[in-house]
């Protein structure tokens, strides 16, 4: 387990009349919270936020994910899914493929598909294109959540249009919202280190800033527990921050916790249990503009996700099923939760569980 390097002296007075009052954090106080072990004291100045903006109430959602191509000209050290195109285990679901994987959520109301995947060499646009009509003409009424910033910076590169002309093109054929994956860590060199022919921090911020101008809203994502530094962490926190003051596009943060295996980074242990709190109680605290901060139950373990909910956290996501992208990097959660799992699993935290839709209306 990843150990943590905690002062243990560290007073958080001064940051608790700041919560308590309603005054915006700074970078100093990110820092600061980052440095101290005092795990409940972050933990009980985040549940403040989120009771103050979400009550009591605990979101889920019934949906599916759908991971189109594992196919990926980038070969991102922290990343166990992708491979080559001419590689063992790689493949590339055709557009019947998909309506039929879609098709299942007439048995199960889903109200979300989820749908990402790798940067295909050979694609263009208009696989991308159809696959979004083509199942928004089958399921109306389903919400589609597709392809990351990273993907879409992808498809204007290979379309030869700009970001603008792509979003407004796969909106205008079905597309819903785009969610928060490729954000990684916003800091230079951890990017060069780990991800460099990825976009950069920079262009996945802009990417969804020509998505919110469009109307569109998104999640907001932060894969820690590698490389990283406490710095990197709050600097992206608050780059974060900066967007959504400007845009106000960002539905929820969800913070996505490294797992090693099957990685180049394979030597590297998971987090430990007081980072993953940490990182989602500090998301809460410093991202005053966020409405929802989400545990992904996936990556997290159902048992710390609970937890969670006393920590900042106000969504845990949803039935998921068939998640294959963490899955590869080794983790050992379930592929899908049924409602009643998570009802209940919210229940006993004494916490209200309300089923949302993707845009955090709530369902029945």
């Amino acid at each position: 387990m990843q150990l943590l390097k905690n002062n243990l002296n560290i007073d958080l007075g001064d940051i608790r009349e700041k919560v308590v009052d309603g005054y915006r954090l700074d970078y100093e106080d990110g820092i600061r919270l980052f440095e101290s072990s005092d795990i409940l004291m972050i933990g009980s100045l985040a549940n403040i936020v989120r009771e103050k903006i979400n009550k009591n109430r605990a979101y889920y959602i019934i949906n599916r994910h759908i991971n189109y191509t594992n196919i990926c000209k980038n070969r991102c050290k922290f990343c166990a899914f992708s491979r080559n195109i001419d590689e063992e285990g790689a493949y590339q679901m055709s557009i019947k493929e998909i309506l039929d994987n879609a098709s299942q959520i007439i048995h199960d109301n889903s109200t979300e598909l989820h749908i990402v995947g790798g940067l295909h060499p050979e694609l263009g646009l208009d696989y991308y294109v159809d696959m979004i009509g083509s199942i928004h003409e089958k399921f109306p009424d389903v919400h589609l959540q597709a392809f990351t910033a990273v993907e879409i910076a992808h498809f204007a590169e290979i379309s030869g249009m700009s970001t603008y002309e792509t979003l407004k093109k796969l909106k205008d054929a079905g597309l819903g919202s785009l969610p928060g994956g490729g954000a990684e860590v916003f800091s230079t060199d951890v990017r060069k280190e780990l991800c460099p022919e990825k976009l950069s921090g920079d262009e996945w911020l802009n990417t969804m800033r020509t998505a919110h101008n469009l109307g569109m809203r998104s999640n907001a994502t932060m894969l820690y527990g590698h490389i990283e530094k406490n710095e990197d962490r709050v600097n992206h926190l608050l780059k974060l921050r900066e967007l959504q003051d400007e845009t106000g596009g960002f539905m929820s943060f969800i913070p996505l916790a490294f797992h090693p295996k099957n990685t180049d980074l394979k030597e590297f242990s998971s987090t430990a249990g007081i980072l993953d709190l940490k990182m989602l109680a500090i998301g809460r605290l410093m991202l005053d503009n966020f409405d929802h901060i989400k545990a992904f139950w996936i990556m997290l373990g159902i048992k710390l996700s609970q937890i969670s909910l006393s920590f900042g956290v106000d969504d845990i996501d949803g039935t998921v099923a068939e998640e294959k992208i963490t899955h590869s990097a080794g983790a050992e959660t379930p592929e899908a939760l049924t409602v009643d799992e998570i009802k209940s699993l919210i229940e006993e935290t004494g916490r209200e569980p309300v089923e949302r839709n993707t845009l955090y209306n709530q369902v029945n």
